[in-house]
Formats: C-alpha cells, structure tokens, sequence
C-alpha cells in the first residue's frame, strides 16, 4: 500500500501535516538518491539533474514550514530544498497506510513511481533499516521546487506576511495593518504578503466566527471585529492543526463542516444552525477572485456597502489587490442576412482580486 498526501486546496492546515509526515520519516537520515524527471515550469532556478546532485548524500537535519512553504534543512551548509505547494502538489510515502484531506483519490494503485512524479528521495537511516521512499507530485504543475541558503530570508519566504501558527503579530500592529487598506476583508486575508497560509477556506471559517462579511471593507472595521478577527485567526488555525488537518475531527459547528453540502436533486441539505438553533443560511459569492461562504443571518453588510474610499489608498506596502474594472470590447461577427457584417458591443467585467461589487447566483466553492 502507498502513503498518499494530497493536498487539493493547500493551506497552512494541510501543509503542516504534510510536514509533519515528512519530518517523520526523514529527519536524522541521509538522502542516499534522488530520482527526478524533468520540469522547467516546477523546478525553479535549477535543473532537474542538478537539483538531484546537490541533495545526493545529504542528511536532513529538520523540516519546517512557514505559510504554505515547507523545507528540509540539511546538516551541510549551501542549500535547503524550498517545496512551495500548491493545487494538487501532493507527497506520497511507500510502505504506510492511506492518509488523504476530505476526500480519498478516486483512483489509487499501487504503481511506483507514482503518475506525475516530480522527484523521489530515497531516505536512509540505520544501515539494517529499509530505505523510505518519498516522492512529490504535482499535475498541475502549479508547485515550486528550489534550493536556497537561508529559507526564512530568501524569496519565496521573504515575502510573506505573518504566519498565524509562528508569528502572529499582536492586536495593535494587526489592527493598523488593516485599517490602512480599503479592500475587502477576505481579499486581505487571502493576500499571502499579509498572512501567510490563509487559504479560501481557512479565510472563510476566520470571518464566519469574526462575524464579519466577506465584502465588508478593512478600513470600515470596528474595535470590537478588529479583536474578533485577530483572536479567530489564531483560533481556526490552531484548531485545525492540532487535530493535523482531519475535517473530521472539526468542531460540528465550524461552516467547514457544512460549506460543501449542496440542496438539490439528490443532494443534502447542510445541517448547520444558528446560535436560536433555527436553520442557518449559507450563501456563495465571490470576493477577491475565490468563492466565498458566508452566514446570511451571521454576517451581515448593510450599512457598510457606500463606505467612502480614502482618495489615495497607498499607504500599504503590501502586495496590490486591484479594484474590479469594467472595459468595452468590441466583438465583429458574420451573419448571412443581407451577406452583412454585424458588430456587436459587449460590457465585459474582468473580475481581480478585490472584486465585490455583485452578488452572483450562488455556485459549489472552488
């Protein structure tokens, strides 16, 4: 049987526990091999060849993460193995029994290497130990593998915000650093140079025990939802860790627990109620280019949709988060009536990361 890590919405949750596998059976052993194919798009700043020579013989002395990043520290000065995962990046250990986030792979087999193999470290310990194979995998090719000296002051990691686990900072500087943005709350949250390793999801549960709206914009928050977003982050995170990312083993009254079921034709209807213990309303919209979920009853906008914008909104030094734009585009077609050409102006909205200005028809969560 094969060990199956995969990570199909990767945040800070599902990182550390993928870290924790690795630092299971890797920590104190050397990497005796490393077989790699290659990959121009995955393996950054090296290639595959060279990136299987440098780690060749090391012996890994720890493994972390910080935000959605993981590392392996080497004991030999020069280079950590940098893995930045995302959508489907996913580890897999030979020889240990099935572990996998929400839902199982609809296939599994027992083929080594796996299907979409990036590279595999053959881990040795105690010479009478049998080797450990683990390998990475990313179809979607949308992970980043690099060597760096020093991770915690090099990019990727860099420029990163706070991690909610390792370095959240206190109320007063995370109150200011909202305050000074005029997007909307969860366009914030998922900006990785604010925090890092809050994902859709994880974004989502925060604001819903915040009581917050997904739209409400940073700079119209109160003291008191200042101090429920700080505390929620914080409380989400742990939560979720401390029980190594299994959804089942979340809190019944956690929207994560209810966001994915669906009323339809053969579908249930989600059980999810309000403190009255009436039936909650969970509805879809999309803020910062995600689906976001959101407690009707709960988490409420009125009064905060026409708040003024500062004329100026560049007091932040974080990463950008642009306005939804809306531009003309003019579309030529051919009809056959009268053999003329017909042309068309259509209002085509590019929806970015701040996007909030409509509510759309509710639709499943990416």
């Amino acid at each position: 049987m094969l060990t199956f890590f995969k990570v199909q919405m990767p945040e800070l949750p599902e990182v550390e526990r993928a870290k924790e596998l690795v630092r299971t059976v890797a920590t104190g052993k050397t990497i005796s091999r490393v077989d790699t194919t290659e990959d121009t798009i995955v393996f950054s700043g090296i290639s595959h060849t060279d990136f299987a020579k440098e780690l060749t013989g090391r012996k890994v002395r720890d493994v972390s993460r910080y935000g959605k990043v993981f590392f392996l520290v080497s004991f030999r000065f020069m280079h950590c193995l940098i893995v930045m995962f995302a959508i489907y990046l996913s580890a897999q250990v030979k020889g240990q029994k099935l572990i996998h986030y929400r839902e199982a792979p609809r296939k599994m087999t027992d083929e080594w290497p796996p299907k979409f193999m990036k590279f595999v470290l053959h881990i040795q310990g105690h010479p009478s130990e049998d080797t450990i194979q683990l390998a990475f995998m990313d179809a979607r090719r949308l992970g980043r593998i690099r060597l760096c000296a020093s991770p915690l002051t090099e990019p990727p990691i860099s420029a990163l915000g706070f991690d909610p686990i390792l370095s959240m900072p206190d109320v007063e500087a995370f109150k200011k650093s909202v305050l000074k943005r005029s997007c909307p709350i969860k366009a914030l949250l998922l900006d990785q140079s604010f925090s890092a390793g809050v994902g859709n999801w994880v974004a989502d549960e925060i604001l819903y025990h915040a009581r917050i709206h997904p739209e409400r914009r940073c700079n119209t928050l109160q003291e008191d939802e200042l101090l429920a977003l700080h505390d929620k982050t914080q409380y989400v995170c742990r939560t979720a860790v401390a029980v190594n990312a299994d959804d089942t083993k979340f809190p019944s009254n956690w929207l994560f627990k209810h966001r994915w079921v669906y009323m339809g034709k053969g579908k249930k209807k989600h059980t999810l109620t309000l403190p009255s213990e009436e039936p909650a309303t969970i509805k879809f919209i999309t803020v910062g280019g995600r689906t976001s979920a959101y407690i009707v009853e709960l988490q409420k906008l009125s009064g905060y949709v026409n708040a003024e914008l500062p004329e100026n909104d560049s007091e932040s030094d974080l990463t950008p988060l642009e306005e939804e734009e809306t531009v003309e585009v003019k579309v030529q077609t051919r009809t056959k009536r009268k053999g003329k050409q017909t042309k068309v102006v259509a209002q085509e909205t590019t929806k970015k990361r701040c996007t909030s200005k409509k509510e759309p028809t509710p639709h499943e969560p990416s």
